[in-house]
């Protein structure tokens, strides 16, 4: 299983971009969590099979629909929590 933090930075917040995130990830079998941030970013937890998380990371570098002027970062993520789905957290 393959576990990363993504931090997308740039203008993301209130422009569907959790929404489009949680329907990718599912889509692509990822679990996890997509949630803003008090710094205006949206951070990213993704898991799941090397292949998902990485078209997943793919997915989010090409520009994740409604963002503008969008940066990521991607780290590991060295947490043991395991998500059963993907969710919006609030």
């Amino acid at each position: 299983m393959k576990r990363v933090l993504i931090k997308l930075t740039g203008n993301v917040q209130g422009v569907g971009c959790r929404q489009a995130t949680l329907a990718k990830a599912r889509f692509l079998g990822v679990t996890g969590y997509v949630t803003n941030c008090v710094d205006g970013s949206v951070e990213v937890l993704a898991q799941g099979s090397h292949v998902a998380v990485d078209n997943f990371i793919a997915w989010c570098q090409q520009g994740v629909p409604c963002t503008d002027g969008l940066r990521v970062d991607v780290a590991e993520y060295q947490g043991d929590d395991i998500y059963l789905d993907f969710s919006i957290v609030r």
